[in-house]
């Protein structure tokens, strides 16, 4: 690629701007290092609302949660007239929340296996919604509908749980799931594009791949290769896929499934900005892929301008 001035915007105000800061610093120092002239911004800081966008390319988004995957710095981006990363703001609006993104994959045809679930708002009467969870079995998942990096996420083992796993839920969303737990394995789909990536099987001693599973505990284990036939690992990828068509995201994606005992997969959710760090899951599988870290970096900007160009042809 000719060298090209590329801005970074990572940090913001979400409860993942430590994980966004790290994105956004490893994706500045590899696009540097093959020669682009990067600039680094983040929401926060009084300079974000004095760049002159006329001035640089293109736009890397390394923002997770809000003002990152909600739609809306892509909605500012837009009417900026710059090229940005990852999908448009419709798409990354639906991905971002989990209630909006079940609805598209339930309208795929065929529709694309998710857990049954029931949602629940702050206004919710509490017995009510005890009610309303009956049908669903136990072990269940509580989990805000718009938050990332597992944050407020709790398994529930019975009814007593409930109530405290939707308190701490609502404290990073109006909105949760409540969510039949797929007993099974953990795996994730990265994508460039159209372009699955190897699949990874997730092994941790905790009870699922939270937050300290994800970016603390140094024995977690990220599998290639697996003890599963290659029609499941195949069959996994390919639900992937369409669970990211289904949304409609373009450039770097990752999609979150579990499989059941049964080897059947079920997508847990679509992450349009996943974590750029050389130990995020998406460069793992571009690495397995044999694509290095600042080349992957190098095709989210190049997809990004190509994107734009298409738009206007």
């Amino acid at each position: 690629m000719q060298p090209l001035r590329v801005v970074v915007l990572a940090g913001g105000s979400s409860a993942e701007r430590t994980v966004s800061l790290a994105s956004g610093a490893a994706v500045a120092e590899a696009l540097a290092r093959c020669g682009h002239a990067v600039q680094r911004y983040d929401p926060l800081d009084d300079e974000f609302t004095r760049i002159d966008w006329s001035a640089h390319d293109v736009a890397f988004i390394a923002l997770h949660g809000e003002f990152g995957e909600d739609g809306k710095v892509q909605h500012y981006l837009d009417e900026q007239q710059i090229p940005y990363t990852g999908s448009d703001a419709a798409a990354s609006k639906t991905a971002f929340s989990k209630i909006a993104a079940k609805q598209c994959f339930r309208a795929a045809i065929p529709s694309i296996p998710t857990p049954p679930e029931i949602i629940v708002s702050r206004a919710d009467n509490v017995a009510a919604l005890l009610q309303q969870s009956a049908p669903l079995a136990f072990p269940l998942v509580v989990k805000p509908d718009k938050q990332g990096s597992s944050l407020g996420v709790s398994i529930v083992a019975n009814m007593t749980e409930l109530p405290a796993a939707i308190t701490e839920a609502l404290e990073f969303d109006e909105c949760c799931l409540v969510e039949q737990m797929i007993i099974g394995t953990e795996w994730t789909v990265g994508l460039i594009d159209n372009r699955p990536l190897p699949v990874i099987q997730l092994k941790t001693g905790h009870q699922f791949f939270d937050y300290q599973a994800k970016y603390e505990d140094e024995t977690t284990r990220y599998l290639f290769e697996t003890d599963f036939p290659d029609d499941v690992t195949a069959h996994i990828s390919a639900v992937g896929l369409a669970a990211a068509q289904a949304v409609g995201t373009r450039g770097i994606a990752r999609v979150d499934i579990m499989l059941d005992e049964q080897h059947q997969p079920w997508v847990l959710e679509v992450n349009t900005i996943p974590g750029m760090t050389s130990h995020s899951l998406v460069p793992k599988a571009a690495l397995q892929a044999g694509i290095s870290f600042s080349q992957l970096c190098e095709q989210a900007v190049n997809l990004a301008i190509e994107g734009e160009v298409g738009r206007h042809c």
